[in-house]
């Protein structure tokens, strides 16, 4: 039996939140860009917003991202922590099936969030008297509550369950298989590098995964209540700009979840290295 330092069950909310704090303004350009139907360059949208609003638009719901990291980070990454001693994750379908898995759950828990956070931040290209103007998240649930029931708040968990699921797998099945590799077959040792290369592909990794699922969920979260009458009409009008309109957003995309998973996962290890706790490794798993 072999001991080492694990994460707390906690740790990837609160390497969520470090992140998403510093790649907020990255994301909120990626969604603005998926919603807008029609090509824009993102140096003139940035020019734009910047001229019309301010540098302080770009953390237009920030509140609503802190949010979002609580609950959806803290969900998939505790989900998938705990179940590592359930599930064997020396194999890489074990990896897959259980970020898979947590994954979803964990966009699921999300999506309210999610959903304010999509909302917030489109605001920044909306005109004055369109716009929701939500305070900060928790007035964005109340409100959106208040306006369509309970259903109205989870308005696209399917799409962020799913895009959750594939998330997962591109961050933590990908990161966790290309760590062990460069430990075990290149000789690379538990360090800054090894970490940041392992994360930065699983953010390539991500990202091309999860892009189509991404364009449509934002057009969800963010269409007028009765726009689209179901997910089939938002694949058919994102359809009407071509294959590449599911990719739409793509660089913007990943200089949003790439820098976010370097990030979280070079918080995280940190955590891990510094406050983790060793556990004796289990042989025998249940899957």
């Amino acid at each position: 039996m072999a001991t080492e330092k694990h994460a707390r069950w906690y740790f990837g909310g609160l390497a969520g939140v470090f992140a998403a704090c510093v790649t907020h303004p990255l994301d909120l350009l990626k969604v603005v860009l998926q919603t807008h139907q029609g090509k824009l360059p993102a140096v003139q949208l940035v020019a734009e917003i910047v001229n019309k609003q301010g540098v302080l638009a770009f953390y237009n719901g920030i509140s609503a991202s802190v949010l979002r990291q609580i609950t959806y980070s803290t969900a998939r990454f505790g989900f998938y922590e705990v179940g590592t001693d359930y599930v064997n994750t020396n194999t890489f379908s074990g990896k897959i099936g259980l970020a898979g898995v947590s994954g979803m759950i964990g966009g699921f828990i999300g999506a309210p969030a999610d959903l304010i956070n999509v909302r917030m931040q489109n605001d920044v290209k909306l005109p004055p008297e369109k716009r929701r103007n939500y305070k900060n998240a928790i007035d964005g649930l109340i409100k959106a509550y208040r306006k369509a029931g309970f259903r109205n708040i989870f308005r696209g968990a399917t799409l962020t369950s799913f895009r959750g699921g594939l998330m997962t797998i591109g961050q933590i099945a990908f990161y966790d298989q290309i760590k062990s590799y460069m430990l075990k077959n290149l000789h690379c040792r538990d360090s800054l590098g090894t970490h940041f290369t392992a994360s930065l592909l699983a953010g390539i990794t991500a990202t091309t995964l999860t892009q189509p699922m991404d364009v449509l969920k934002t057009r969800t979260m963010s269409a007028k209540p009765g726009e689209f009458g179901g997910l089939r009409d938002v694949v058919q009008y994102t359809a009407k700009l071509g294959p590449r309109g599911f990719f739409k957003g793509y660089i913007p995309a990943f200089l949003r979840i790439g820098p976010i998973t370097i990030l979280t996962f070079l918080f995280l290890e940190q955590l891990r290295l510094n406050f983790g706790y060793e556990k004796i490794q289990k042989t025998l798993y249940r899957y």
